[in-house]
């Protein structure tokens, strides 16, 4: 008789248990479908990110040679742009009027081959002006925009020095916003200008380069991964 009560009060035990465990992982359940309907799904690789590729995976259409007069060959392979060394300037220019002039982001991965001049020469538009970025200039290391209030890379408040090597990837983007344009080289912040009281304009050499175009110096350059994308301000 003893033996009898004790294994039913055990089996009451085991059964009170399961019980319990069953409600326990029902509730965890549901909380965990919860939570799946209201967490966004992350972003699925650059296509969701919003960018947008600036090249054509072969040749250049929508870009055209720009015709600086003693430019070398342009040549672009799945995606990837040589720009030859020209006497002195290389480059392309982004054929179309509908780039964005404000809220926009730039990215690129640049490589000089051969030379010691600017590898990244690249006019975009700020609002209703255009400025370059320039990178690796005067004799291969100065970093600047050019110009503001009518002094190039060399002489304005953006202006540094760099070591830069041939046969290596640097990677860049900016940033045109409302207030500041943002440079980053490899992940890092290098200048940031605010547009308040400043007057943007780009040197005569590269007037051709606008509304979008890019340029080097003297050197024989690849470019990979150029993109852009656009931002709610």
């Amino acid at each position: 008789m003893i033996r009898s009560l004790s294994q039913s009060c055990l089996a009451l035990v085991v059964l009170t248990t399961f019980c319990s465990f069953f409600a326990l992982a029902q509730d965890t359940s549901a909380s965990n479908e919860k939570a799946a309907a209201t967490t966004p799904k992350p972003a699925d690789g650059a296509a969701a990110e919003g960018w947008k590729p600036l090249l054509p995976k072969d040749g250049i259409e929508g870009w055209e040679v720009t015709n600086f007069g003693g430019e070398g060959e342009v040549e672009n392979k799945k995606g990837s742009l040589m720009l030859s060394r020209g006497e002195p300037l290389t480059g392309v220019t982004r054929l179309g009027k509908d780039f964005p002039l404000e809220n926009y982001e730039l990215r690129w991965s640049a490589q000089r081959v051969e030379g010691s001049d600017f590898f990244a020469g690249i006019t975009f538009p700020v609002g209703k002006e255009h400025c370059s970025f320039i990178c690796g200039g005067w004799g291969g290391g100065l970093v600047g925009i050019s110009s503001i209030n009518g002094n190039d890379a060399s002489e304005n408040e953006t202006s540094s020095y760099r070591n830069f090597k041939n046969g290596e990837w640097y990677r860049f983007k900016i940033r045109v916003d409302a207030k500041n344009i943002t440079v980053w080289l490899n992940d890092e912040q290098i200048l940031e200008i605010e547009r308040e009281n400043r007057k943007f304009s780009v040197r005569a050499e590269v007037m051709r380069s606008r509304p979008l175009g890019y340029c080097v110096f003297q050197s024989k350059v690849l470019i990979k991964d150029w993109e852009y994308r656009t931002f709610q301000p």
